[in-house]
């Protein structure tokens, strides 16, 4: 009998119990020490963390929009209703309040749903979700209703101005060209982010939920551009509101990566959607013939 044993490719010295240095260099790509990740999620309190930020950051994400559309439109509208008081600008069009209360009124039910989903009111977060079928094209109307109605008011304004008035009127209409660019990506991106994810719901729930917050990130570029306190390219450009609306699902997407290792379908799909349209408004951003579409447009 000899001294040592062969196994699967593997010699063990019989005497002293030990693998020779072939075997070794097989062996330990096998007992490879676990990443900092793997081993992070393997303590108890840390398991225990991570899943109460699995439950709660889409609460969270969904009440930091609320934040960044009370921070945009509160002073703005403050100082508006001043103006107003003042006979510095005319009063609100009733279509903007309309439009107004249900955008207040989605961001308000998509805070309760993800709360609901949170502490596990599975079924009446399904009925609840119903209002959106209603909430969705009420809020796409009444903008496609808005953008006309302030850019009309505007030109009129500038119609009836004195001389000395018309040059800074003629520039708060050309911005007013420029932000029906950025309306119109969100009257077709928003809705058709909803519906992808109101049809995954059932079979997919974890592209729903996210998908949910994506569509609706889609609308916070109005309230961002309001908060004057923040570094800005606008109005000259677009990209640092576009930025800013990447940070706002920046945390959400971080802890997916994070947690998952690997990016969700529902970012890819995001992404691809909105790529294309984001070129386009960068392309045609204060570009003279984009000027000319808008007022056609616009005037119709």
């Amino acid at each position: 009998m000899s001294d040592g044993i062969a196994l699967a490719g593997l010699s063990v010295d019989a005497s002293s119990g030990s693998l020779d240095g072939n075997s070794k260099a097989i062996i330990m790509p096998i007992v490879a020490r676990p990443s900092r990740a793997q081993s992070w999620h393997d303590r108890p309190a840390a398991a225990s963390l991570a899943r109460f930020v699995d439950r709660w950051i889409y609460v969270v994400t969904a009440a930091s929009f609320i934040v960044i559309a009370l921070a945009g439109f509160v002073p703005d509208s403050l100082t508006k209703i001043a103006a107003v008081g003042s006979a510095k600008r005319p009063p609100f069009p009733a279509v903007m309040h309309v439009h107004a209360v249900l955008m207040a009124s989605f961001l308000l039910l998509l805070l309760t749903q993800t709360w609901l989903a949170a502490t596990g009111r599975i079924a009446r977060h399904r009925r609840l979700g119903m209002l959106a079928a209603v909430l969705v094209p009420a809020i796409v109307a009444t903008g496609v209703i808005l953008v006309p109605t302030i850019y009309h008011e505007t030109l009129h304004a500038l119609q009836t101005a004195p001389p000395g008035m018309r040059a800074k009127l003629q520039t708060i209409l050309a911005r007013k060209e420029n932000i029906a660019l950025v309306q119109l990506r969100m009257g077709i991106l928003f809705p058709l982010f909803l519906v992808t994810a109101l049809v995954a719901r059932s079979r997919d729930p974890s592209f729903h939920k996210r998908m949910i917050l994506l569509a609706t990130v889609v609308l916070l570029p109005p309230a961002i551009d309001r908060i004057e306190w923040l570094p800005s390219t606008f109005p000259a450009s677009f990209v640092a509101t576009e930025c800013y609306v990447l940070l706002a699902i920046a945390p959400l997407f971080v802890w997916d990566v994070w947690r998952s290792g690997h990016v969700h379908r529902a970012y890819l799909v995001w992404l691809a959607i909105s790529a294309p349209f984001a070129v386009a408004l960068h392309a045609l951003w204060d570009t003279p013939w984009w000027h000319a579409t808008a007022r056609v447009m616009l005037s119709a």
